[in-house]
């Protein structure tokens, strides 16, 4: 299988030839939720059904479990103070691991009723939480706990830390899952996944224009930025050139902002997400189904956290 699948001649700028997919670890059940944490240089990532967290450490290429039980943990990111921001599936809530090694929620309810089940979060410069929260941990005891859901509907909101009010921010999608911002923080992308729920859905990521004060959308500006050609969509990135990184059912694929599919790196697992890390902010991990995988890239994060 080759490393790259290049389909633009823009492609060739993001990667490093004679650089291979390397695969760090197997023995998961659903791999998912990486996110790095440069102060110890370790990757953090959820093992879902399996109830626990993993750590990969980059100093010496070990892997332990890092917490179990952990409550179901789906997605990760960081804030600005470098502390682990979790989507609990469990918990349903939005959750963060202090320094002092406690994790402290921050989200639990919208209007009064529980969440359903984050899924993915992206902290923006303004250190506001942007989540999503489908259903996904609530619809079987697989990844959480069975439940009904008490909101009617699965929606992206806003979380600000500061007071704790959540917001509605897109309340138009089936089921959104992962999302990042653009690198100006202009146009919000998040992935579709509803065709898990509703046959013949598009698997799409969508883009949505920030409003102008940054606390919410343009009210219908949703638009399609992509349509997925196998698979679905899950959780992605986006570097300072604001080329989209995603996973997909067969790899990564890698957008340009034009919405141009500029090339693939094949991945033999089904991909759910993907989080640069390393020194230099230069290595993708892969999280794909039973696996850890990494590539370095000539590529890096966009916004405070590159």
């Amino acid at each position: 299988m080759s490393d790259y699948v290049i389909l633009d001649p823009r492609f060739n700028a993001l990667i490093i030839g004679h650089v291979k997919l390397e695969k760090l670890y197997t023995g998961c059940r659903w791999a998912e939720g990486p996110v790095y944490v440069p102060l110890s240089r370790q990757l953090i990532w959820s093992d879902i059904p399996n109830d626990r967290l993993m750590r990969y450490d980059e100093a010496d290429g070990s892997v332990a479990v890092f917490q179990t039980p952990c409550g179901y943990h789906n997605g990760h990111t960081l804030d600005h103070e470098g502390r682990v921001i979790a989507c609990e599936h469990g918990g349903r809530r939005v959750s963060r691991l202090g320094h002092d090694g406690r994790w402290t929620a921050l989200a639990t309810h919208y209007q009064g009723k529980r969440l359903n089940s984050p899924n993915d979060a992206v902290v923006k410069s303004d250190g506001s939480i942007w989540f999503t929260d489908p259903s996904y941990g609530i619809d079987t005891n697989y990844e959480g706990f069975q439940a009904e859901p008490e909101i009617g509907g699965c929606y992206v909101y806003r979380l600000d830390p500061a007071t704790g009010d959540v917001t509605a921010v897109i309340t138009d999608m089936v089921r959104p899952n992962g999302l990042a911002f653009s690198p100006d923080e202009t146009i919000l992308y998040v992935a579709d996944t509803g065709a898990t729920h509703v046959p013949g859905h598009p698997a799409e990521i969508r883009a949505y224009t920030v409003a102008a004060d940054g606390h919410s959308v343009v009210a219908g500006s949703g638009r399609r930025f992509s349509l997925c050609g196998f698979g679905l969509y899950d959780g992605f990135r986006v570097d300072r050139g604001g080329h989209i990184w995603t996973s997909t059912g067969n790899g990564v694929d890698c957008y340009h902002p034009d919405g141009t599919l500029l090339g693939q790196i094949p991945i033999p697992e089904l991909v759910s997400n993907v989080a640069f890390g390393g020194p230099k902010r230069n290595r993708l991990y892969i999280t794909a189904q039973t696996s850890l995988y990494s590539i370095f890239l000539n590529a890096h994060p966009a916004g405070w956290q590159g």
